[in-house]
């Protein structure tokens, strides 16, 4: 039966669940605290217009076309529970009408920072490539075995994006004493600085690195803007890792660039996800593999229904959400990520 006294949620989580976002006890507190419509993403445009009167935050990015959102009167938050912003509901409208666009995706920051380090200190060292010879039993011993080695300690280090990523992975490079350049056109030089990275060019940071961390967001200006000209431009040897969304990259420039000895490389997404059993790239030497994992840790899944509730309690007080990130009306639009599809 329907509780008038508590505010109405339009649960659209997929491909994630409520079970996976939230503990036990997290998930009682929602209950107890809202009523939940449970749903899937497709359905949700096509609800009783009696529900979507009544919804005060939806759960998800389900496609919420212009219709919808008219009869949506006391909408105050769409909270979702991706990485990434899709082109599927009419930004504008919703913030001209005060309704916050908040993402999780800032739970993701550390774990992909540290796989990202692990690949480079796996890149340098050659550590899962030494491990693949000894168990084929042609292992190089002693400096045999580093001819390509190089330390990640006080190397030169660009980062292409330098959002919540961006900042976490420049945290755990402390450590190392890198040099470190970062290129992100959204951001004015002096945050840059702020955080203890040079302000650079995208030249820059591909032809002066050791090590590039490729961590930008897919918008509707950048899709495969690093090409064959930007791997050719990289320092002989140099290390590729990229952590945020395949479609930044031109991705057969970077097989060819690898394949060719020119520079290492990893990367934790592709250009279709499962990649098909015979794609190039599952035999090519210097290249680590890593099936979109770096993210998916239950740790990471159990902050978003943290961050959720918290924010949620917020705006039911009339007060504007703070643990999720909120979207800005100028950048909304330009994103271009695709959703996932696989926790």
């Amino acid at each position: 039966m329907a509780d008038a006294s508590k505010p109405f949620v339009i649960s659209a989580p997929e491909p994630r669940t409520l079970e996976l976002i939230f503990s036990p006890e997290k998930l009682a507190e929602l209950r107890a605290r809202y009523e939940l419509y449970e749903t899937d993403a497709a359905s949700v445009a096509g609800l009783d217009d009696a529900l979507l009167a009544r919804a005060r935050y939806v759960l998800g990015q389900p496609p919420i076309p212009s219709e919808t959102l008219a009869k949506m009167p006391e909408l105050k938050a769409v909270l979702n529970v991706e990485s990434n912003l899709i082109d599927n509901m009419p930004y504008e409208e919703l913030f001209a009408r005060g309704i916050h666009v908040v993402t999780t995706g800032a739970v993701f920051a550390v774990p992909v920072a540290e796989i990202g380090l692990g690949f480079a200190l796996d890149l340098a060292r050659q550590i899962s490539a030494a491990d693949a010879d000894f168990r084929a039993g042609r292992e190089l011993w002693g400096g045999d075995g580093n001819g390509r080695a190089r330390l990640l300690t006080g190397a030169d280090v660009g980062i292409v994006g330098f959002g919540d990523l961006g900042r976490a992975l420049n945290r755990l490079l402390a450590g190392f004493r890198c040099r470190v350049k970062a290129f992100d056109p959204w951001l004015p030089p002096s945050i840059l600085a702020d955080h203890g990275v040079a302000p650079a060019t995208l030249e820059d940071v591909l032809t002066q690195s050791d090590f590039v961390f490729v961590v930008a967001a897919v918008t509707s200006e950048n899709r495969g803007f690093l090409g064959a000209e930007e791997f050719a431009a990289m320092r002989e040897g140099a290390a590729f890792i990229l952590l945020s969304r395949a479609d930044v990259v031109d991705f057969d420039a970077l097989l060819d660039a690898v394949a060719r000895g020119h520079i290492v490389a990893a990367s934790d997404v592709w250009p279709e996800e499962p990649l098909a059993p015979g794609h190039r790239a599952r035999g090519l030497e210097g290249l680590i593999h890593s099936a979109h994992r770096a993210g998916a840790l239950d740790v990471a899944f159990r902050q978003m229904g943290e961050m959720v509730l918290e924010d949620m309690a917020l705006m039911d007080r009339g007060l504007p959400p703070m643990r999720c990130k909120r979207a800005e009306r100028e950048t909304a639009r330009r994103m271009r990520s695709r959703p996932v599809g696989k926790n």
